[in-house]
């Protein structure tokens, strides 16, 4: 291994890494990340030889567990028969991957593109949004995260989309309404309101062109809407003429129970992107499924997209993989089955600790609200809070689950609890026996 610069032989890898590169979504000053070495399925290890249970799946993405073997293989394999090409041309991974996913995305999806992350594919799906329909606006929800550049930083409905106004984010071509929250309605009391809302929205705008939802709300609470909601929301779009964007990215690839969330309501958007579990985050890989008839508008009309990395050979391949291997370990079907065991061992946790106000999920993917009081619903920290830098009580309790080697987004007032779908009960019972001494925290500052 080569040697280091002088100026950095005295320091560790993780002070090399702060000190000259950047950490996503924070001040610089402090961030002390930790020195990861290795990873392997459910677990990962810390530079000491620590080994945590990884309950987030990293960042909700790593579903097949770390270092799926048939994954690695394929990245291999690729890389020694074709690494790259210019995205003009015709690869033979490139009609594999077609053929795969038009067996697992919801009928009547038919025509990809394939891009490199999920921030980039929900930019290139208001794209087509726009171009399609000649129309500029677009709707998005409060409570969501659509990506960081300009684009999908002004669809982003939480604190983070803030920093970026107004320099860097396109905020004038993009409506926010309030997404469905079953544990906190108000001031929309049902599914019907808030599609009722929507309805007054279109009615009073002009030069809408798509409504784009996270099926299941992800970092921001893990919302499952009520069964009314997406077919209401489906025939809305198609009354008022606009096009109904899922984006699947974190609720996709087996996370609910079905291979997409939007598919356990029989409904099928315009458009729908991914990324993230579609190679089980082993490569970067972003997907935009769109139906025919967004497609045919492109036979003759322009597609003004595209990219150097697009169909890149390199990160279409794991995906060939993945899809099989969720094939092979039953995974879709596995996380349908473990809902009800999630949601036994988590909602027992609601009976021993008083900070916790709501358990709720679907599949393998689910969040833990901590509540300073159960009857108000009062949160420990909100986007204002995180917003003005002011220390979050969740933080402590993700540092308590650290300490006992366990890892676990924690959120606002939440915990992200989506492991690798080939997570056990008995690793299961090993992270709630870590959220009961952890959860002390909250119940001590919780009214009783």
């Amino acid at each position: 291994m080569p040697a280091l610069d002088s100026s950095l032989q005295n320091l560790s890898v993780s002070e090399i890494v702060a000190k000259h590169t950047f950490g996503t979504w924070r001040p610089q000053k402090g961030w002390k990340p930790m020195h990861v070495v290795r990873a392997d399925g459910v677990y990962f290890w810390d530079v000491a030889g620590k080994r945590y249970l990884d309950m987030s799946a990293q960042l909700m993405c790593s579903n097949l567990g770390h270092q799926n073997e048939a994954v690695v293989e394929a990245i291999c394999r690729q890389a020694r028969e074709l690494c790259f090409v210019a995205p003009g041309h015709a690869t033979t991974i490139r009609a594999k991957l077609t053929e795969k996913l038009l067996g697992v995305v919801p009928q009547g999806l038919e025509k990809f593109f394939y891009a490199t992350s999920g921030t980039e594919a929900n930019e290139c799906a208001i794209k087509i949004a726009r171009l399609m329909t000649g129309k500029r606006k677009v709707i998005a929800r409060y409570n969501s995260y659509h990506g960081s550049t300009a684009t999908s930083s002004a669809l982003t409905g939480d604190f983070r989309r803030w920093f970026a106004e107004p320099v860097g984010c396109a905020v004038d071509d993009v409506l926010h309404a309030p997404e469905c929250n079953p544990y906190r309605p108000e001031p929309f009391k049902t599914a019907s309101d808030v599609i009722d809302y929507y309805d007054y929205m279109l009615s009073n705008e002009a030069h809408v062109a798509a409504i784009i939802v996270e099926p299941i709300v992800g970092t921001n609470g893990i919302l499952v809407p009520p069964d009314d909601y997406f077919p209401r929301l489906r025939a809305l779009c198609d009354q008022h003429g606009i096009l109904l964007i899922a984006d699947e990215v974190m609720s996709g690839w087996g996370r609910t129970g079905k291979w997409f969330a939007i598919q356990h309501w029989n409904v099928t958007p315009d458009i729908l992107v991914t990324a993230k579990g579609v190679t089980s985050a082993m490569a970067p890989l972003g997907v935009v499924a769109v139906n025919r008839k967004v497609a045919d508008h492109f036979e003759d009309g322009w597609f003004a997209h595209g990219h150097t990395y697009e169909s890149h050979a390199l990160t279409l391949a794991p995906a060939v993989a993945a899809i099989d291997e969720y094939r092979r370990l039953n995974l879709i079907e596995r996380s349908a089955q473990m809902e009800s065991v999630f949601r036994q061992k988590l909602s027992a946790l609601k009976d021993r600790h008083p900070s916790v106000g709501d358990v709720r999920g679907k599949g393998m993917f689910f969040a833990v609200e901590l509540v300073k009081d159960r009857k108000t619903k009062e949160p420990f920290g909100t986007f204002k809070d995180k917003y003005a830098r002011k220390p979050m009580v969740i933080d402590q309790v993700v540092a308590k689950l650290a300490e006992q080697s366990v890892s676990m987004i924690g959120w606002m007032s939440h915990l992200v609890i989506a492991p690798p779908l080939i997570l056990t009960e008995g690793q299961l019972d090993d992270c709630v026996a870590a959220l009961d001494e952890a959860l002390k925290i909250t119940d001590a500052l919780a009214k009783g």
